[in-house]
């Protein structure tokens, strides 16, 4: 039996052909249908978008929570549509596509981009963690709250795991969070949030 090789499409293609109904993301060329969120995936985003909004404007800074802006790495057929992407608008000035896609590509718009772990959590711990440090974003959470993961990132036996990236001279450090251990976030050095309260708010 013979597989078939994807089509492979450049981002132009992507965004042209990208339609208003569904989620969709492009992988090096390859368009990728996201799969449909759990309700407890979906209240996890919810209330990290919530405590995030609150944080920024109680700190007057000039930042953002879009609903589907695309992060397109530099120099490659992809964009990510990721679960929660803080933007900062002082930036958006200089970002080329986004007033016509609402696409961003530079490090200096993303403070912060998280993923909420669902199947396909080899995406979030490996492709799109190699291409957000590749591409300078300063923090990058990957908040495991069914424990999908591999063993090697959230532990034997498994565990509710955040996993905070924060980019070390040009590399992600990465720090694990577990029940009421606090979250340490660099871009938001007074966030009183512990691991617990996101997976709670999935209850």
């Amino acid at each position: 039996m013979t597989q078939t090789t994807p089509k492979l499409v450049s981002f132009e293609e992507f965004t042209a052909w990208r339609p208003e109904g569904g989620r969709y993301e492009l992988q090096d060329g390859v368009i990728v249908e996201m799969v449909q969120p759990t309700g407890k995936h979906e209240d996890i985003i919810g209330f990290l978008v919530f405590i995030l909004t609150l944080e920024h404007h109680k700190l007057n800074l000039p930042y953002r929570i879009p609903k589907t802006a695309l992060v397109k790495p530099p120099e490659k057929n992809s964009g990510y549509c990721p679960d929660v992407l803080l933007l900062n608008r002082d930036n958006l000035q200089n970002e080329p596509l986004w007033d016509i896609e609402s696409t961003v590509s530079l490090c200096a718009s993303i403070p912060l981009v998280i993923e909420v772990v669902s199947t396909n959590w080899r995406d979030d711990y490996f492709k799109k963690r190699a291409d957000y440090e590749e591409m300078g974003i300063p923090e990058y959470w990957i908040v495991d709250h069914a424990a999908l993961g591999g063993r090697n990132f959230i532990g034997s036996p498994k565990q509710s795991t955040v996993t905070v990236c924060k980019l070390v001279d040009g590399e992600y450090q990465a720090t694990q969070f577990r029940g009421n251990s606090q979250i340490v976030s660099s871009t938001f050095p007074q966030l009183k949030l512990t691991a617990q309260q996101i997976f709670d708010a999935a209850l």
